[in-house]
């Protein structure tokens, strides 16, 4: 009985001691409200009308997915997904799109600064696409899904 509470005790002190390598942006985010800037012109929108976009973040990978909330039969259905690796350097976030269903992203990197308080991550940078067009500055403001 004494090995027992011994090796209760010696676990309990093993795991209280050990450090996270947990990265605070690890978990599953919903995208609240998306500001593009392109051209001089300013598009913000609301995803908590109409549509769900989520992204979540392991150790290694990100995915996001987005799709309407209508369940209207009239309604243009909305669908949109993408995945790959990061890289997390301080507060510098490099997505390396892998996936998507719109393949003219899969391959190009697109670096953000992040910012995260409490649940709120804050992701703002450029996405560049030369061979698209695209040229616009992205920011994305989630919350935390518990």
């Amino acid at each position: 009985m004494r090995l027992i509470h011994l090796a209760v005790g010696l676990f309990l002190i093993i795991s209280s001691c050990s450090t996270s390598t947990r990265k605070p942006i690890m978990g599953t985010w919903k995208l609240i409200t998306g500001t593009l800037t392109e051209k001089g012109q300013t598009t913000v929108t609301d995803y908590t009308k109409g549509k769900s976009f989520i992204k979540i973040i392991n150790d290694t990978h990100f995915a996001f997915t987005l799709h309407d909330t209508n369940d209207d039969a009239d309604t243009t259905k909305a669908f949109a997904s993408g995945a790959g690796r990061y890289t997390l350097n301080g507060d510098s976030y490099t997505e390396h799109l892998e996936y998507c269903t719109d393949r003219q992203w899969e391959g190009h990197d697109f670096t953000f600064t992040i910012t995260i308080s409490n649940d709120t991550l804050i992701q703002r940078g450029v996405e560049k696409i030369e061979s698209q067009g695209i040229d616009r500055l992205n920011e994305e403001r989630y919350i935390r899904v518990r």
